[in-house]
């Protein structure tokens, strides 16, 4: 008899109709605007402001391009749904690993990191099959909330699911000693700064690996809860060797859980991303446990959720479009990216299991460590983490995996092409050459034949701590945006590596991402140059009476509907979609322009790789803000001024042009770049009211808008001048032609 299904796989045909129907139309409108650009340059008798024209064509062009790259994430669209009661029994379910990583104490606070352990350790899962390893690199009333801090939060929506005075007697006891938990890491927190203020070795320190038990003074009862083994594991590091940021930090948990637990499968977290549903690793062993799909599957993913996210998302901290859109899209095709936490991976994806016996050739890939070849010849479960003592040759060992110097000379965060694995990877852990460790190690692991599953339940698996400030906002995108740029850049460009080893739509999806950056030049010459040109009185676009303008009208119009649509049916509001396309503009001027240029300079070897840990930390002010739906302007004049001065320069050029129109009577020629300037004033009209109506203090500062204004200037000033040049030439350009024309019919 066949067993019932462990999870169930929903295509959502109706919208993939849709989605191709309105990809279908919006091709053929972007094709008919390509001819009429290329027609006017062909058609036109003397050479236009070939400039300014060619740089606008560029970047439609550009925007057109990505945009049917974005497109694959919306052409087979699935939903599933998981049947957790159906697993198997408790004792034949597969050990797993939970790694949580943390960085900098200053900017990830200890206590919210002891948290999300604590979380960890009470997932729904057999004891004595979980290990939570946590990297220092800087149940029984039916309860969901894991999280003590948030369990004992007046919020909750577990209050009152057992009212019982066993269960308040239990709550009570159990918060008496969380909050002396609570004193105890503060205190050491406390500790901690005044070391580290006092010390020069912050970054000089050696490894240290340390197995923690349950050294609870309570007599053990027949109903006292067994908990699993926390892991301390603090890497040694020394300013010459390369850390590697967190991939460095997870290929080091990999390497001692491997000799100390070396589980099958592994939950890897952020330090600020608890555990919200304790089912979330039986909800993931519903597909690593399918005879189906189980020998290609290498990560579960799911969507990373936030519990601080305001109604208004001012800033687009939830990533809904990521998390609602694109991944249930490419979930259809064979699966969704690395995200980089709250993934179930499986352990054998990261470095294969080896059956080979060729130890010269393992070491010289993994490195001098017996234990460690020992665990990957053998692949099983180790029973090294009891509840007694840990070996202490083995912690010796722990301690020399996560030396600096052990990765030297080893593939460990490369492929290795001088071994033979049994299963199809061929990668020595998470993958270095770029500070997006995920969305490349993923990449390579689709590459390689493996396939991902998202899965998106209705009570959120994990919750973290969003961005709730612009500054950290603009930062934390900088930092992806030039991760994905430095794969670009590479060998591994998804465009060239990816096109003959994965589908051509899951390739179009990854070379999305990777090309995600380059919105930076389409949107700086869309915000700058039509208006420069307004002010001047030339045209850029069909005249209004024209069809071809109308042709351009929809579609802006039924892209920006598509949008909406698009967050409508995932939940948001009217309100959300517009915040999305402020942000969208604000991040492509900034976060994707600094990327970009970052990427560029590393690639030169002009800049060394640069890791900033997000800030989870706010002070009351912030978050008052944040609430009310008000822009926080209190950032660095680099990444405040830029977005700043596309708003003056919008300004300045919406007024002097829609005076022009007025006057002149020019509306039907320059009423499309009156209306680029208009929506664009509209859009970042925040960023108005931050300059010139707000008194508090995140308010812009007048610095910046004076810095703003003169700048503003200066490129109209000098844009100008070129352009009365280049009118010059193109005059005497004209009068030479029409002078030899004339000479030609005389003779003739």
């Amino acid at each position: 008899m066949e067993s019932l299904p462990l999870y169930l796989s929903t295509p959502h045909k109706l919208s993939a109709i849709i989605n191709r129907l309105y990809t279908l139309l919006h091709f053929v409108a972007l094709t008919s605007i390509i001819y009429y650009r290329l027609s006017f340059f062909l058609s036109t008798p003397t050479p236009p402001l070939s400039l300014t024209h060619l740089l606008v064509f560029a970047s439609e062009l550009l925007l057109s391009f990505l945009w049917l790259l974005h497109q694959a994430f919306t052409w087979r669209p699935v939903s599933r749904t998981v049947f957790p009661e159906r697993l198997q029994q408790d004792k034949e379910l597969p050990a797993l690993d939970v790694f949580i990583c943390t960085a900098d104490p200053k900017k990830e606070p200890p206590f919210d990191v002891m948290n999300t352990v604590l979380s960890a350790m009470a997932l729904d899962y057999p004891p004595e099959k979980l290990h939570v390893y946590l990297s220092d690199d800087g149940g029984r009333f039916e309860i969901k909330t894991r999280c003590p801090k948030v369990f004992f939060s007046s919020g909750d929506d577990d209050h009152g699911v057992t009212q019982s005075v066993e269960y308040e007697e239990e709550r009570e006891k159990i918060k008496r000693k969380y909050e002396l938990f609570k004193e105890r890491v503060h205190r050491e927190e406390e500790k901690a700064v005044i070391k580290e203020t006092s010390s020069s070795k912050a970054k000089n320190r050696p490894s240290i690996v340390e197995v923690v038990h349950d050294s609870s003074d309570d007599v053990v009862g027949s109903d006292q809860v067994q908990m699993p083994p926390l892991v301390y594991v603090s890497r040694e590091k020394k300013p010459p060797h390369p850390h590697h940021f967190k991939a460095g930090a997870l290929n080091v948990l990999l390497r001692v859980s491997s000799i100390l637990s070396n589980s099958s499968y592994i939950l890897i977290l952020d330090c600020d991303m608890y555990c919200n549903d304790s089912t979330s690793a039986r909800q993931a062993m519903c597909f690593h446990l399918d005879p189906k799909i189980s020998p290609s599957l290498a990560f579960v993913q799911f969507p990373q959720k936030f519990h601080n996210i305001s109604n208004t998302d001012i800033y687009d901290s939830q990533l809904r479009i990521t998390f609602m859109t694109r991944w249930p899209g490419i979930d259809g095709i064979q699966g969704p990216m690395l995200s980089g936490t709250g993934y179930y991976m499986k352990r054998e994806a990261l470095y294969g299991k080896f059956l080979q016996k060729d130890l010269f050739g393992l070491k010289q890939a993994f490195g001098p460590s017996n234990e460690l070849i020992m665990s990957l010849q053998h692949n099983k479960q180790h029973n090294i983490i009891d509840r007694g003592t840990s070996s202490s040759i083995l912690q010796e060992e722990a301690q020399f995996l996560a030396s600096c110097t052990y990765e030297k000379e080893t593939l460990w965060g490369k492929q290795a092409s001088n071994l033979r694995p049994t299963s199809a990877s061929n990668l020595i852990g998470f993958l270095y050459n770029s500070m997006l460790e995920d969305y490349f190690t993923g990449f390579i692991l689709h590459c390689k034949g493996w396939n991902s599953v998202f899965c998106n339940p209705s009570r959120p698996a994990f919750l973290g701590t969003a961005t709730t400030k612009l500054n950290d906002t603009l930062v934390q995108g900088a930092r992806w945006n030039c991760g994905l740029l430095e794969v670009t850049f590479s060998k591994f460009c998804p465009l060239v590596y990816g096109l003959s080893r994965m589908s051509v739509l899951q390739t179009m999806c990854y070379a999305y991402y990777s090309l995600q950056p380059l919105y930076s030049l389409p949107l700086w010459c869309f915000a700058t140059l039509p208006q420069l040109c307004l002010l001047n009185g030339i045209p850029l676009y069909p005249k209004a009476s024209s069809p071809w303008f109308m042709i351009l009208t929809s579609v802006f119009i039924f892209s920006q509907l598509k949008n909406l649509e698009e967050v409508l049916l995932t939940g948001g509001s009217v309100l959300a979609w517009w915040n999305e396309q402020r942000m969208w503009m604000i991040k492509s001027v900034t976060a994707y322009t600094y990327g970009t240029s970052d990427a560029i300079l590393m690639c030169l070897g002009m800049r060394q790789p640069n890791f900033l840990p997000t800030n989870k930390v706010s002070d009351n002010d912030e978050v008052t803000l944040y609430q009310l739906g008000k822009f926080n302007f209190q950032t660095s004049t680099n990444l405040l001024a830029p977005i700043v001065t596309l708003v003056v320069l919008n300004i300045i050029a919406f007024a002097g042009g829609f005076a022009r129109m007025i006057i002149s009577g020019s509306w039907n020629e320059l009423l499309g770049q009156v209306f680029l300037s208009f929506y664009i004033l509209w859009v970042n009209y925040p960023i108005i009211e931050g300059v010139m109506l707000r008194k508090d203090k995140g308010r812009v500062p007048p610095s910046v808008g004076l810095l703003s204004l003169v700048l503003s200037i200066i490129f109209l000033s000098l844009g100008s001048m070129v352009l009365r040049f280049q009118a010059g030439i193109q005059g005497i350009y004209t009068c030479n032609t029409n002078s030899y024309r004339e000479i030609q019919n005389i003779w003739h």
